[in-house]
């Protein structure tokens, strides 16, 4: 293990071999990113810092900052974990990322159009075409139909990761109701309470201007005037495990957070039901999946959505954010071919690199997987939040052969991955009263008008709070940290 020789909050800390790090790289001197954190946060002693770790989580708990945990026989909510000691990305770095992700939105979001329409992509592409109108995320009735403002990917949210050389890799995309935005504002609020003097000396980008940014968003899509149109949030309810979010938002953009029951159709127009009477809805920023949207057209059983909705926004009268149908991108069969579809699209090169996948309905894919699922990733397309998922390399005989067995049953319904070595990034451990070294992802937020996407300059860094884990998910253990974004003359 390499370490860190310096004195104050980061003294011992080290890293194992062959793993990027945060603050070291891969040398055993800190990268010259991060010497202005390291000069004014490291100098103070863990006794210090864990007084400002407890302070951070006494805010998180009186301001209600929590999440769902369904299958928690202990209760709904928790108050999500958080780490004070940031996640820095230096200007250089976050310029590539911007780039690639405002690339990787515009060839989905063409990707998305296309098959909802002439489906050019599938022209000598067989293997493509059956694995897209294959999955049950592809909804043929939406075929033909042109959304409102002709944007798809209002917002989402695209995980990354850095692997061991330090580059970013795109892991999964997220372009239904992508998560998460509410922590990355709270967490920032946090770093300006207890860390004002080293986010300022830091000179860090803002993040809190993204619900104005959202509001934009939304109504630059709207059917009317976006100066004169309407926009809610529509949630399934409190028992949603990102309800917390549901409301932030509704509440930083200053507009209603409604229920199913809150809105009606009526001459495929969307109208919302008030004191004084029926107002009319333009922009739906809606938060349920898209089989409970509305029971006329999708789950005739749903009580969280609105009947006739579909109908109003293939009649152009209002815009739903995200649109119907997207999930097919997010299959993570499909995007085995993200690269494919930037080339095809825009006539680019991908920008950002992907991880490696073997798509088991392919034979030859298959067969490779199932002789190596010692040393693979297996994931099931459909799955999210770290479920359905073999971690080969840390796997039991018992749990190869169980995958195994599912696989050969639907191979469609998985794919495989060589195990990437996630950077590292320091993170206290209140066990231990030190700070360690342990796993991140990020996931960033694009947010796309009629004229085109915007990266917001920062994003949900997830950490794997266990030792050993690669598991960042708040609903399986992992924690978040406030992602500092240094200004170009920092």
């Amino acid at each position: 293990m390499r370490q860190l020789q310096v004195r104050g909050l980061f003294e011992g800390y080290g890293i194992a071999p062959g793993t990027w790090d945060e603050l070291l790289g891969t040398g055993e001197s800190p990268r010259e990113d991060v010497l202005r954190l390291l000069e004014r946060l490291g100098a103070r002693t863990p006794a210090e810092f864990s007084r400002m770790q407890a302070l951070a989580e006494r805010a998180l708990m009186n301001q209600g900052v929590t999440f769902s945990v369904y299958a928690d026989q202990r209760g709904t909510e928790r108050i999500f974990p958080f780490c004070l000691i940031p996640r820095l990305v230096s200007a250089s770095d976050w310029e590539h990322v911007e780039r690639g992700l405002e690339q990787r939105v515009r060839a989905l979001g063409l990707f998305l159009d296309d098959i909802y329409g002439e489906q050019r992509i599938f022209a000598g592409r067989p293997e493509l075409r059956d694995m897209v109108l294959g999955t049950p995320q592809y909804l043929p009735k939406l075929r033909g139909v042109r959304p409102a403002g002709g944007v798809r990917i209002h917002i989402a949210g695209i995980d990354l990761i850095r692997d061991g050389q330090g580059t970013f890799r795109v892991l999964e995309d997220n372009l239904r109701t992508p998560s998460g935005v509410s922590y990355v504002l709270e967490g920032r609020v946090l770093s300006k309470r207890v860390l004002p003097e080293v986010l300022e000396r830091t000179r860090v980008r803002r993040v809190d201007h993204y619900p104005a940014k959202l509001a934009e968003t939304l109504r630059a899509s709207s059917p009317e005037d976006p100066e004169r149109s309407i926009a809610v949030v529509l949630t399934p309810g409190p028992y949603n495990s990102a309800y917390f979010e549901h409301s932030f938002l509704a509440r930083t953009m200053g507009v209603e957070l409604v229920h199913g029951a809150d809105l009606f159709v009526d001459d495929d127009r969307v109208w919302l039901r008030t004191t004084r009477g029926p107002k009319r809805v333009h922009v739906i920023y809606r938060r349920i999946d898209d089989a409970f949207i509305d029971p006329e057209a999708f789950r005739p059983d749903s009580m969280l959505g609105v009947r006739g909705l579909l109908r109003a926004w293939a009649a152009g009268n209002v815009a739903l954010a995200n649109a119907p149908g997207n999930g097919v991108a997010d299959d993570k069969a499909v995007y085995a071919f993200v690269p494919e579809f930037i080339r095809f699209y825009l006539n680019e090169t991908p920008i950002l690199e992907q991880v490696p996948t073997y798509v088991c309905a392919r034979e030859a894919d298959r067969r490779y997987v199932l002789d190596h699922l010692e040393e693979l990733v297996v994931k099931a397309v459909d799955e999210a939040g770290g479920y359905g998922m073999l971690m080969g390399p840390q796997s039991t005989k018992e749990e190869r052969e169980d995958f195994r067995q599912r696989i050969l049953a639907q191979p469609r319904r998985y794919i495989a991955q060589p195990r990437v070595e996630l950077s590292t990034c320091p993170t206290w451990d209140a066990a231990s009263g030190t700070v360690v070294a342990r796993r991140v992802d990020l996931r960033p937020y694009i947010l796309t008008t009629p004229q085109g996407p915007w990266v917001l300059p920062g994003g949900l860094s997830r950490v794997a709070l266990r030792a050993g884990s690669y598991v960042v998910n708040s609903s399986q253990g992992g924690g978040s940290k406030d992602t500092w974004v240094q200004k170009e003359d920092a």
